[in-house]
């Protein structure tokens, strides 16, 4: 059955795929409005999301967010889709690197990244970055129900020479690679909700306390490997930028889960510029009013 998809549907994501991006862009507008204005497809769970972000606030500032929200949405699904074929060529004016020489600076020092980013704009052409750049870029990766789109998708996102990881396997890949001394950038998202049980840490993000991700810290104290934030802007539809800036050189010296908590103020500083290009449909503050039950968890 899952060949049988794969054989069905995967024709029509190619013909997209080479759609110039105008057109593309057009069936983003019409998809957009069926999702939003038909379907409703979690707009509930967005608006709610942006109260507790944006207390002060009005609805209808909340409600112009939550629509261009929407229609950003579509498009970083129609780009994922654009880069099945999408040509080098094509990326390099598109996605353009502000400060790619100070990844460099530290190929020079052999000395490997951990490369936090949050789900803003379009992060997903960060692959793109492999082929300006002689680290070897590692990323994990969430495995999908049909092996064959899998396959898919993992072709996509390796064309610039990045390798991906389940998470199981993860941390033993990190430190396999460190001990064989190889170069590599490892980019860890890090802004969604943890699993309650599994939480360490909890602070304050977009104005809510919540339990935040600390592995990404964690991975960098144990192999001390650089800690670098990617911040990645839209300039325009279809068009963005990245820029790299230093958390953490020596992530060992430094007190525990200031470099979380550091990444967490970059990524507030980020969506606050444009809130609607921040990735609003999951539920990030879902735990947080159990503050207490993870303690009793804990205890």
């Amino acid at each position: 059955m899952q060949l049988l998809v794969y054989i069905l549907v995967y024709p029509i994501l190619w013909f997209l795929s080479i759609l110039p991006f105008k057109v593309l862009y057009a069936l983003s507008d019409f998809i957009s409005f069926i999702l939003y204005t038909i379907v409703g497809y979690r707009k509930k769970v967005v608006l709610e999301n942006l109260k507790m972000a944006y207390p002060e606030k009005s609805l209808n500032e909340l409600l112009k967010i939550r629509r261009e929200f929407y229609r950003h949405f579509v498009d970083i699904f129609m780009e994922m889709i654009k880069s099945i074929t999408i040509s080098e060529n094509q990326m390099k004016k598109r996605f353009v690197f502000k400060n790619i020489d100070f990844i460099k600076s530290y190929e020079n020092q052999k000395r490997s990244i951990i490369l936090m980013g949050s789900h803003y704009a379009n992060w997903e052409w960060m692959v793109y970055m492999g082929s300006l750049i002689q680290h070897t870029g590692t990323a994990v990766f969430t495995p999908i129900g049909n092996k064959y789109f899998e396959k898919m998708m993992l072709k996509s996102r390796t064309k610039y020479g990045a390798v991906f990881v389940k998470p199981k396997y993860a941390r033993k890949f990190y430190e396999e690679n460190e001990k064989k001394g190889l170069l590599t950038i490892n980019a860890l998202v890090s802004d969604q909700s943890p699993q309650l049980q599994k939480a360490k840490y909890w602070t304050n993000f977009l104005n809510v306390f919540v339990p935040v991700h600390t592995g990404a810290e964690e991975l960098a104290k144990k192999l001390n490997q650089v800690v670098v934030f990617f911040e990645v802007k839209k300039v325009k539809r279809g068009y963005y930028t990245a820029e790299f800036k230093l958390l953490a050189e020596n992530p060992r010296k430094l007190p525990e889960y200031a470099i979380t908590t550091q990444f967490l103020k970059e990524v507030e500083r980020q969506v606050n510029t444009a809130p609607e290009y921040y990735f609003w449909t999951h539920k990030r503050f879902k735990h947080k009013d159990k503050y207490e039950e993870w303690k009793e968890l804990k205890s």
